[in-house]
């Protein structure tokens, strides 16, 4: 009887026979008792599927009051002595109430520290963690050098212990860091060098289950849920662009902090998270309950060429995903990341709003898939076939000899209905990108284009030079600004030419282009230092003589 009801649960999420009988699986569910960490998991994740895809309001209703109960169960299996962790594995991870134990960056940990510093501490048991503490501790802690820098089985935690008095161990270690005398960037590389195992509690609010962020009505609906042949990619990139919503900065910061614990929870991290600018938060509505959060990065974090995005998808209020979008020269490449308990639900009509989502932010005139996502050094891309998910959207291969392997493959599938591809070819046509042209639109970049290729040539020309990185990025930033007409020492333009100086100082012909053209390229180099990249990465996108020349020094250097 309760595989029967786990079952039917399940059954309820994937086959959508209608509200009614959803609902009487969640009444029933309501008495349910979980006897282990495995139906916990099982019983979680089906009511949270109903949670984001409903069929009726009282389905809504009905999961959301399953999910509340979820921390007690956790805490009565714990106080009984049952073995909890089957909640730990990455496709479950994140239920309320159960800890998370990673080296988290320099950034995710000061962000939690500052969270909720007593919900955090150092797993002082991790394996070979003495080893790799005896470089790091000692600037932190006084006279601890005496011990750590030649005598073995040193007793760190007791030294961290005696020092910091009443503060949690893990917020005290950041805060002695934090209190160096070394640039951001130094201490960050000092903190995650040791891999420093923390364990974090997280707060009920910030589980998988219970986490909920801003969100459009409620979108309860009984008929099938949209699969891929649905939805059309490029009806979608034809219609109206989504309307773009700006954060207040409160509201971005709120945003932020759900984005950074949603990926917390899920041992992941996300730079475009850890490193956001709260006034740089987007929110698009893009119908059946759904919203995408664009955030941007703040200005110490940028790249030097890209402007760089991160997306968050929440459907009924519900986090659902993630991805990341960075954009330059008419290329935009976005990544998409459905969390493991949401993959049966509509992700192609996800993916295909998402896209029309950053075509409305960077106006770019191609969209790509990088090869990891579809199985470059991912071996779960390769599992699950990550190459015809995109390939039935419309993305080709970038690479010539790879788009006929696919098409040849495609020939070989339809004439063998149930046909699998194998593993090793699905590894060789991961070998290149994926690219889908913006109907109506002539994509500036050749498709052999890699970015690759261009910091090939600036390292080169840096070889050549026989000057230091300061003095080659100071010379390229005077020969740029000379010939664009900008002051190479104006505070608003001083990171941008440090930045990108190196590149632009390939164009050897950058002085005699029409005058038109350098003012563009002047005025996506203030754009950089703005607020948010969102005018730098559409500027980009609409200088085709940049794109081209870039693209030619590429290739030629």
């Amino acid at each position: 009887m309760r595989s029967d009801l786990l079952f039917r649960l399940e059954e309820e999420r994937r086959l959508r026979p209608g509200a009614r009988a959803a609902e009487e699986a969640l009444e029933s569910a309501l008495a349910f008792v979980p006897r282990d960490a495995t139906e916990l998991a099982r019983l979680h994740d089906a009511a949270l599927c109903l949670r984001v895809y409903p069929q009726s309001p009282r389905v809504l209703a009905l999961a959301e009051t399953l999910l509340a109960r979820v921390p007690a169960h956790v805490a009565r299996l714990a106080d009984e002595g049952a073995d909890l962790a089957p909640l730990d594995d990455p496709s479950v991870a994140g239920i309320a109430g159960v800890p998370v134990a990673m080296p988290f960056s320099h950034a995710a940990a000061s962000w939690l520290a500052r969270r909720d510093p007593s919900a955090l501490r150092v797993d002082w048991d991790a394996e070979d963690l003495p080893d790799r503490l005896a470089a790091f501790l000692p600037r932190l802690v006084p006279f601890l050098a005496e011990q750590a820098r030649v005598d073995a089985n040193v007793a760190f935690r007791e030294y961290v212990d005696a020092a910091r008095g009443a503060r949690p161990d893990a917020p005290w270690l950041l805060e002695r860091l934090a209190a160096l005398p070394l640039p951001d960037s130094v201490r960050a590389e000092l903190w995650e060098a040791p891999s420093l195992q923390l364990v974090w509690t997280p707060r009920a609010a910030d589980s998988r289950g219970l986490a909920r962020v801003p969100s459009p009505a409620p979108f309860c609906s009984d008929a099938p849920l949209l699969s891929r042949r649905d939805v059309s990619v490029a009806a979608e990139l034809a219609a109206p662009p989504p309307s773009l919503v700006r954060l207040s900065r409160s509201e971005g910061a709120a945003l932020l902090d759900a984005a950074r614990a949603a990926m917390a929870v899920r041992y992941r991290e996300l730079p475009a998270f850890s490193a956001g600018d709260p006034s740089a938060v987007f929110r698009f509505d893009v119908g059946r309950g759904t919203s995408i959060f664009v955030t941007g990065l703040d200005r110490a974090s940028r790249l030097p060429l890209r402007a760089a995005f991160g997306t968050l998808f929440a459907r009924n209020g519900v986090l659902v995903g993630y991805g990341d979008l960075h954009a330059a020269l008419g290329r935009a490449d976005v990544s998409f990341n459905v969390f493991y308990a949401f993959r049966d639900g509509e992700s192609a009509w996800l993916y295909a709003r998402l896209l029309a989502v950053a075509r409305a932010v960077t106006h770019a005139a191609q969209l790509s898939v990088d090869p990891y996502q579809v199985g470059l050094g991912n071996e779960e891309a390769i599992a699950s076939g990550a190459f015809w998910f995109y390939r039935k959207l419309g993305f080709r291969s970038a690479e010539p000899s790879l788009e006929r392997l696919a098409r040849r493959e495609e020939a070989r599938c339809s004439a063998s209905p149930g046909r699998r591809t194998r593993p090793a070819t699905l590894r060789r046509l991961a070998a290149a990108p994926l690219l889908l042209d913006v109907p109506g639109e002539t994509p500036p970049l050749p498709d052999s284009f890699r970015l690759a290729d261009l910091g090939l040539a600036v390292a080169r020309r840096f070889a050549a030079s026989k000057l230091s990185p300061e003095a080659f990025r100071a010379r390229a930033a005077r020969r740029v600004s000379r010939a664009l007409g900008l002051d190479p020492v104006a505070p608003a333009l001083r990171a941008p030419l440090d930045a990108l100086a190196p590149v632009l100082a390939l164009l050897d012909d950058l002085a005699s282009w029409p005058a038109a053209d350098r003012l563009a390229l002047a005025a996506l180099l203030r754009a950089k230092a703005a607020p948010n990249e969102v005018r730098y990465a559409r500027l980009s996108s609409n200088h085709s003589r940049l794109a081209r020349a870039l693209a030619s020094a590429a290739a030629r250097l």
